[in-house]
Order: C-alpha cells, then structure tokens, then sequence
C-alpha cells in the first residue's frame, strides 16, 4: 500500500456521500494491520472551510478532502487503488497540519 493511494470507500453504505478514502499513513508503518485514511466527500455532502478540505478530481468528480474526519480503517478492507494523489501530497500535508496545529 503506498501513501497518498485513493480506494473505493469499503463502507458501502456511506457509498453515496463518500465514494473514496485516501491513505495518509507512512510506509514506515506497513507492519499495522491498520492504515489511517482521509474520507473523500462528493462536493456539497458537507460543507467545510477550503483551507482544510481541499477540493479535487477523481476519476472525473470534483470531491472534497475531510482531514478532520481522519480514521484508521482495516488495510484487508482496502482493496485495488483507483488513483493516487501523491502529486498533491503537499496540499494533503496541509490540510492534516491544519486538523493538528491550526494552521
């Protein structure tokens, strides 16, 4: 699993409102049966300061990044990544700095 990989939302129930998840957690922590990850909002499902939820295009949907909303989910549950946002990683970090210094 590689950091920054987006994955279908193994929630199928919260499918509708939040079709993806992205991993945020370090290759360093490979070893964890879990990894943290960032649920990927379908833009107007919630509304949330821009700053700290970053807009952006999956699979040709605009989607917003909900940092605050961070969890650990099952590695097993994630299945093939549909996309990666590592060429974004840094507005990714941003937005998880935002959640933990306020910035």
């Amino acid at each position: 699993m590689a950091q920054f990989d987006v994955y279908e939302n193994p929630r199928l129930e919260a499918r509708r409102t939040v079709p993806y998840v992205l991993d945020v957690q370090s290759g360093l922590l490979d070893h964890l049966s879990t990894r943290l990850v960032i649920p990927v909002f379908r833009v107007g499902a919630r509304q949330a300061p821009v700053n700290l939820c970053p807009t952006l295009e999956i699979a040709g949907e605009t989607l917003s990044l909900m940092p605050h909303l961070a969890a650990p989910v099952l590695a097993r549950l994630l299945k093939k990544p549909v996309a990666s946002l590592a060429s974004r990683s840094g507005e990714v970090t941003a937005a998880m700095d935002a959640v933990l210094s306020g910035f």
